[in-house]
C-alpha cells in the first residue's frame, strides 16, 4: 500500500515515534516538550498498546526507556538546527517525511516563516484532525504538502508556494533508513536542486539500518506491531549522505549519538549506545 494510513505499515513508525516522543515529554527535566505527541497516540486507537508517559513504562520495558531517551536526543538536535537557522535569517523551512511532527505548532518562530509538510496524504489527514481537536495554532504559515516522495514531490512542493529562490532550511529526519541507496540519492539531488545560497540541511542517516533488529526486545515489539519491519528496509541502503552533498558544494559536519547524550548530559547504557549511540549519525549541512 503505498497511501500509508497512520496504523499499518511506516504509518506505525510515526505513531511509534510520537509515543517515545510523549513520554519524554512527561519527564521531569524533558530533552523535548511535545504537547501533542500524547494526543496522537490516543486518537490512533493502535492495534498495540503505546506508552504516552515515563510512569506507564514496566520497570522492565527497557526498550521504550531507550526509544524515549534516542527520540529525546533526536529532537532536540533538530529543534536546536531549526532554531538555529531560523536566528541566521532563514525563513522558509521543509520538513520531508513530517509524519507526526509538530514543530509547527510548539516551536517558536519568527515572523514571516512559512514551513512546508511534506508526507503521505493520510498521516496528513490524521494529524490535522488531531491538531483540531486540540486547538492547536501554528506559531508559522504551515503548508501541507501530500505527496508520496517517490513521486514527484519537487513539483507539488513548488505548487503550494516554495520559493528556490530564498534560503531554505531541510530537515530530513527518519526518512533515509527507508530508501535504497538511488531513491536517498535522488532525494538529496533534488534537495539540492531546489536550495538557494546559504540554505541549510540537517539529516539522520544510519550506518546500518537493521542492526536495531537484532535486538530481542526490537524484535519482540514488532511482532505486537503485527508488520514485518525488515521488509520496509532496503537490501541496498542509503550512501554516504555527507559525502555527496559535499560533492554537490555543501559545508558538512555531523556527530554520532553518542555525541548527542555527552551534549545534552545524558548517559547511555551499552544497550542504548549499540543501538543508537554509534550507528545513528547526525548531520548538518550549509551551501555557500
Amino acid at each position: 500500500m503505498r497511501d500509508w494510513d497512520i496504523v499499518s505499515g511506516v504509518g506505525i513508525t510515526a505513531l511509534a515515534v510520537a509515543a517515545a516522543r510523549a513520554v519524554e515529554s512527561s519527564r521531569a527535566e524533558p530533552l523535548v516538550e511535545d504537547p501533542y505527541a500524547a494526543a496522537f497516540v490516543r486518537a490512533a486507537q493502535a492495534p498495540m498498546p503505546l506508552p504516552t508517559r515515563a510512569g506507564e513504562l514496566p520497570r522492565e520495558d527497557a526498550l521504550w526507556e531507550r526509544m524515549s531517551l534516542f527520540l529525546g536526543l533526536r529532537s532536540r538536535f533538530f529543534d536546536e538546527y531549526l532554531a538555529e537557522a531560523s536566528t541566521a535569517g532563514v525563513r522558509q523551512v521543509v520538513i520531508l517525511a513530517a509524519g507526526l511532527d509538530s514543530r509547527a505548532f510548539r516551536l517558536d518562530w519568527p515572523d514571516e516563516t512559512t514551513l512546508f509538510e511534506v508526507d503521505q496524504p493520510r498521516v496528513l489527514e490524521f494529524k490535522d484532525e488531531v491538531l483540531a481537536e486540540q486547538g492547536a495554532q501554528p506559531r508559522c504559515e504551515r503548508r501541507t504538502v501530500a505527496v508520496d516522495l517517490r513521486d514527484d514531490w519537487a513539483n507539488a512542493l513548488l505548487d503550494k508556494g516554495f520559493d528556490p529562490e530564498q534560503p531554505t532550511a531541510w530537515l530530513v529526519e527518519g526518512l533515509l533508513p527507508y530508501l535504497a541507496r538511488d531513491a536517498a540519492t535522488r532525494l538529496l539531488d533534488t534537495v539540492h536542486s531546489l536550495s538557494a545560497l546559504e540554505s541549510t540541511v540537517a539529516i539522520e542517516y544510519v550506518h546500518d539500518p537493521k542492526a536495531a533488529l537484532e535486538d530481542p526486545a526490537v524484535e519482540n515489539m514488532l511482532k505486537e506491531f503485527g508488520f514485518d519491519f525488515a521488509a520496509l528496509l532496503p537490501d541496498d541502503p542509503h550512501g554516504d549522505p555527507a559525502e555527496q552533498l559535499a560533492e554537490l558544494g555543501w559545508a558538512v559536519g555531523d556527530v554520532s549519538g553518542a555525541d548527542l547524550a555527552e551534549r545534552y548530559g545524558r548517559q547511555l547504557t551499552d544497550n542504548v549506545t549499540s543501538m543508537f549511540g554509534a550507528n545513528g549519525r547526525y548531520l548538518t549541512g550549509r551551501l555557500g
